[in-house]
């Protein structure tokens, strides 16, 4: 392979002729092995709009040509486009705190823009990597902004995911709306409900990790970019630091502020750290429920049974017949790894030392990843999961009946000292709470059903006031 030799301030290297990326970047791939796996393509799409932005004000104050302006952005929008991401080398965890990834930017983006002016790879006499990419900028307020912008571009696809799930869940909570089952708590009988009720319950835990999730979003827009390396703006123009934000709202279309405070926006990460706050929140709510799916639909003839899933592939190489609750099991999966991104995150957060946080890497890494698989577990629970639930609805009913938790309603009549006789006696005889109070004759035949009846019971109104609910709303 034909290679060009290229220095930097550690010494020489022998990069390939026709590589986009420079010295730095290689290095950086020897050094940094460690998974394999790119920065996310929309970082790599965001630092190229950073580039293009500040080119464009670079050139506007007069430190940067109007040749080597266009030659940049022309090259930064074919990046945005989807070209040249072979040449992003850098793997995605790196030390440096986003040195590398950054230079790995500036060198593509430089050697292109060489190559659109007619000269060779590596002449950067032509457009440097740091002199002109990087004018006016630093590693430590680029490579954050970046991160928001991204944390911005992927976080609406988990938000919208989560809105089809809440839709889902409404839906089989009205159908469901007159399932009556029997509830449980530490896994025990404890007063009937409805099916219907469970499912509303589900949807307002979703309800409330949306709100989380599109608060913690707002957090994203506020950007150190202009504060160069610690945040006294070293090296930036007055023009630079003053327009730069204004200008990459408009090429973005979001509303970004700069940081009131640049040195505390350029060491402290706190606002990531909230953002995977509310990501982890939506994993436990869901790993949650996907728990209690798995629970109801155990069985189906020896376990609880009072749902049924829909069947998405077989259970088993061994037992014929048999079909799992996969999608619940890997929404839990999901989760775990979305909570250990969380523990990742934090960690990184808290590690940081003085003026800048070296750990902003595997931060975004992490961050990333939870938002993206969250989101894919999210669609696949809604589309091969929630949206096929089936109520065994005759199953739910006979449970109830047989329950002695039945015998909580009977408290108000008869006291709780003998209410907890009756629920006794029920479990060790076998015999229905009903069966039990006609037995004694503790009440009449319709005192009976009406005490325990179980629609009362279990706050299913009545059929004039579902139509009266129905035509007001």
């Amino acid at each position: 392979m034909n290679m060009r030799i290229e220095a930097d301030s550690i010494g020489t290297l022998a990069v390939p002729k026709e590589a986009y990326y420079g010295v730095q970047s290689l290095r950086a791939k020897e050094n940094f092995s460690i998974t394999d796996t790119q920065l996310h393509p929309e970082m790599i799409r965001n630092l190229a709009k950073i580039k293009k932005v500040a080119a464009v004000i670079n050139a506007q104050s007069g430190i940067l040509t109007a040749v080597k302006r266009d030659a940049i952005v022309q090259a930064c929008d074919e990046i945005v486009a989807g070209s040249l991401y072979d040449s992003f080398i850098v793997d995605a965890i790196q030390g440096g705190a986003g040195t590398s990834a950054n230079m790995n930017a500036n060198e593509v983006i430089a050697n292109r823009a060489i190559e659109i002016l007619g000269g060779s790879k590596g002449d950067y006499r032509i457009v440097h990597p740091n002199d002109d990419v990087n004018l006016c900028q630093s590693t430590n307020d680029v490579f954050p902004t970046a991160g928001k912008m991204t944390v911005l571009t992927i976080l609406p696809n988990l938000i919208a995911e989560l809105k089809r799930l809440e839709e889902a869940l409404g839906k089989k909570g009205e159908e469901f709306s007159e399932v009556i089952k029997m509830g449980r708590t530490q896994l025990q009988d404890a007063v009937p409900t409805t099916l219907g009720r469970s499912f509303h319950a589900y949807q307002s835990f979703v309800k409330r990790d949306i709100r989380y999730l599109e608060s913690a979003a707002e957090e994203m827009k506020v950007i150190n970019l202009g504060g160069t390396a610690i945040g006294n703006a070293i090296n930036a123009t007055p023009a630079y630091l003053e327009g730069i934000t204004d200008r990459l709202s408009e090429e973005l279309n979001i509303s970004f502020t700069q940081a009131e405070d640049l040195f505390d926006a350029t060491q402290n990460v706190d606002g990531f750290v909230r953002v995977s706050a509310a990501i982890k929140t939506a994993a436990v709510n869901l790993s949650k429920m996907s728990n209690d799916l798995r629970l109801l639909s155990s069985g189906p003839r020896a376990g609880i049974g009072e749902i049924s899933l829909p069947a998405k592939q077989n259970g088993s190489s061994i037992m014929p017949g048999k079909v799992n609750p996969v999608i619940p099991e890997v929404v839990s999966q999901v989760a775990f790894r979305v909570i250990g991104n969380d523990v990742t995150i934090t960690m990184a957060a808290e590690s940081g030392q003085l003026e800048l946080n070296a750990f902003e890497p595997i931060i975004f890494h992490a961050l990333f990843e939870s938002i993206d698989s969250l989101a894919h577990a999210v669609q696949t629970l809604t589309v091969n999961c929630i949206a096929g639930i089936q109520a065994n609805e005759m199953l739910c009913y006979r449970q109830v009946e047989e329950s002695a938790g039945l015998a909580t309603a009977l408290c108000p009549y008869i006291g709780y000292q003998k209410a907890s006789v009756i629920a006794k006696e029920s479990l060790k005889t076998g015999k229905s709470v009903r069966e039990l109070v006609l037995e004694k004759r503790l009440f009449t035949v319709e005192e009976t059903d009406s005490i325990l009846d179980l629609k009362r019971i279990a706050g299913i109104p009545a059929q004039a006031e579902i139509v009266a609910r129905k035509a007001v709303s």
